[in-house]
Formats: C-alpha cells, structure tokens, sequence
C-alpha cells in the first residue's frame, strides 16, 4: 500500500536548569558512592551469574568498573520547574520552528513519564497554556512513548482526519527517586515535542514494528513510601530479577522491532544512513551496532550526559544528530526504542526538511564531545 508523505516537520528538546555530576555523590553521599556496589544500581547492572552470558553483559562489562555505570550528567528538575513547564516550552518551541501557530495545531497527544496529577494526564492542562483549541489527548508506552505516539500521529494525519499533530513528551525521573538510592545515578528529566504533518514526496514514515515488552512485567515498579515529612510519595524499584530480564530479552527485542520496520518500509540495514537507538545505559548503543551488525559511527550515545531520559532518548537523538549533521534531508532513518512492561518499537522514515529550535542552555554541547559520543 502506497501512503501520502507524512513524517516529522520539526523538533524542539527541553531540559530543566541543573546539572548534576557524578561529583554531587561523591561530595554528598560518600558512603554511599563507597557501599554503590552493594546497592540498586549495581544489582540492575550486574551479570546475573559470575560471569556474562548474554551479549548484553558482555558489553556491559567494561562499565562494572565504575559505580556510576558510565553516567557522567544528568540534568533534574529545579524547585520550581516540573514536567508541565519542560512540555510547555518544549511545546511551543516545536510549533515555533514549524512556522505554525496555536491555532494550526488540529491535535495534540501527550506522554508525560509521569503527568503531574495521577489523573488526569497533562494534556489539558497544556492545551491550556498553549492555548490551544483542537483536541489533546494523553498516551502511555513508558519509555516508547514518542514512538507509539509518532506512530498514532502519522496514521491520524495520513487518513485526513488531522492535518497538523503536536507531540509532547516529558521524563521527571528525579521525581520518583531518592538522592540516597544508587538508582538516581540513573535517571535524568527533560521533555521534547515534535509536530507530524505531510512532507515532501517519498518523505516520512516509511515503516514501523512494535511489539508488546510482557516479558519485562515485574523488573521495574513503582512503590507509595510516606517521605520524612510524613507526605506520600511514590518511588521507582527494580525488581530482584530485573538484570536477568534485560539483558536477556534486550536483543530479541532490538531484533525483531528493527527488522521487521526495514521490512515493513521495504529498505536494508544497509541502506539506512543514521540510527536513533534510545540508550538507557552507556552500552545500549554499543550493544545495537553489535547486534545489527552496523558501523558505531553511523549512530550517537547520548547517555554519558543526559542518563537515562527514558521516552525523551529518541527525540533528544534525532534532534543531536541533525543539529551535528549525521542526518540529512532525504537519509533513511531507523529509531528503535525499548520500554520495561509496555513496547518496543522500531520505526524507518526518510528524513524532511526538519526544523530544529534553538538548543536550550542545560542541553549538552555535543560539537565539543562528539568523539566521546562515537562508540568504538
């Protein structure tokens, strides 16, 4: 089936005001970066056996060194920011760089990792602020969420119900987690948009797989702890068994999502010229160029100075790599993005003419480190 161009038409990233280094824990928390072998993070990154069994731990091993698993940044939430204020600018610098106003925007669909009520999600909200007049739905793929949503938006926009689709996703991990837990190494905040609408001929998405994570069911969870002033909070966990879970399940999953897009989209491996994988962990993409069996400079790792971002990994990756000039107009195109106990998903698309907003300060200045970014 042939289908009208529609793909991505501009792409904003937001991130929130602090930076924090590996330096913070080791001034703050020395006990605890002393003890981090025996705590959280090292139990989730760890062979699950004496030694590595999988591909996932073998090239995760170089890591086992360091406590902070190859984490160097992170950026967290100020006191007075929040996922809402991340998507708001994130938001309006997407439909800024698009050259459309408020009012062009038919639909906005929002994925907030996590909204900032249990419900309703942020969409209203936002609509609110935005001031826009069309429809606002909220979605949920954990760390998938820019992908499934992309897929949504396109399909919405290729049938002409809509015409232009605003996509907002944030990630507010600091949130859930304690500075006292070796899990916060982590984890870092930020939000992106994207607005979906028709492209040029023979641009835009090409293809996409996803598959449901149900394996996964059980690692990571959230738990409803009183803080030390009494209030509740709801906190991540990692289950006793997530090590054993990831890195088990991590290249069947990369497997059958990427082929079966290229499949789908009617293109090789071969031919794609950048790919956007989500890198929760600072091997993740090492483990994708093995896997696939793909050269390491024809994608980036964003994780030493972002961590994990959760569903802002892939937009914060497409927006890296055309800011340094690894894609260009007309290059193919394959994200892949994984999320625990919801999907995985894989999507080919030929890249448009793309606008990008203007990096925001606490965005991590990739010309200087580029290199570091290369996995060899």
């Amino acid at each position: 089936m042939i289908y009208p161009p529609v793909g991505i038409r501009s792409i904003a990233i937001n991130f929130p005001s602090v930076i924090r280094t590996n330096d913070y824990w080791r001034k703050n928390y020395p006990d605890l970066v002393a003890m981090a072998e025996e705590k959280s993070l090292s139990k989730v990154f760890s062979p699950a056996d004496s030694t590595p069994s999988n591909q996932f731990e073998q090239v995760m091993t170089p890591y086992l060194k360091d406590p902070f698993r190859g984490t160097i940044e992170r950026r967290v939430l100020g006191s007075d920011e929040s996922s809402l204020t991340l998507e708001y600018q994130a938001a309006k610098n997407a439909i800024a760089a698009a050259n459309l106003s408020p009012e062009e925007i038919d639909l906005m669909i929002v994925a907030s990792l996590w909204p900032e009520n249990i419900l309703p999600g942020n969409a209203a909200f936002l609509a609110g602020q935005l001031g826009l007049r069309g429809a606002a739905w909220n979605l949920d793929s954990t760390c998938s969420n820019a992908m499934v949503a992309l897929q949504n938006a396109t399909a919405l926009v290729r049938t002409g119900e809509y015409r232009n689709v605003l996509v907002v996703v944030s990630c507010t991990y600091s949130r859930f987690t304690d500075e006292n837990d070796t899990l916060s190494w982590f984890f870092g905040d930020g939000a992106g948009a994207f607005v979906v609408a028709p492209l040029k001929p023979s641009q835009g998405i090409l293809g996409s797989k996803i598959v449901n994570t149900s394996a996964t069911c059980g690692t990571f969870y959230n738990e409803l702890t009183m803080d030390a002033e009494g209030k509740p909070r709801m906190l991540i966990r990692a289950a006793k068994n997530t090590n054993r879970v990831l890195s088990e399940t991590a290249v069947d999953y990369l497997r059958e999502c990427c082929l079966g897009a290229v499949a789908a989209a009617g293109v090789t491996l071969e031919q794609i010229q950048f790919f956007a994988f989500n890198t929760p962990t600072a091997w993740y993409s090492h483990l994708c160029t093995q896997a696939l069996g793909i050269e390491p400079e024809r994608t980036i790792n964003l994780y030493p100075y972002y961590a994990n971002i959760g569903p802002m990994l892939p937009i914060a990756n497409l927006y890296h790599g055309a800011q340094l000039g690894k894609i260009h107009e007309n290059d193919l195109v394959l994200v892949y993005t994984v999320g625990s106990v919801s999907n995985a998903a894989a999507t080919v698309m030929r890249w448009g003419d793309v606008a990008l907003s203007t990096a925001p300060a606490t965005s991590a200045n990739l010309t200087d480190v580029l290199p570091k970014l290369v996995l060899v």
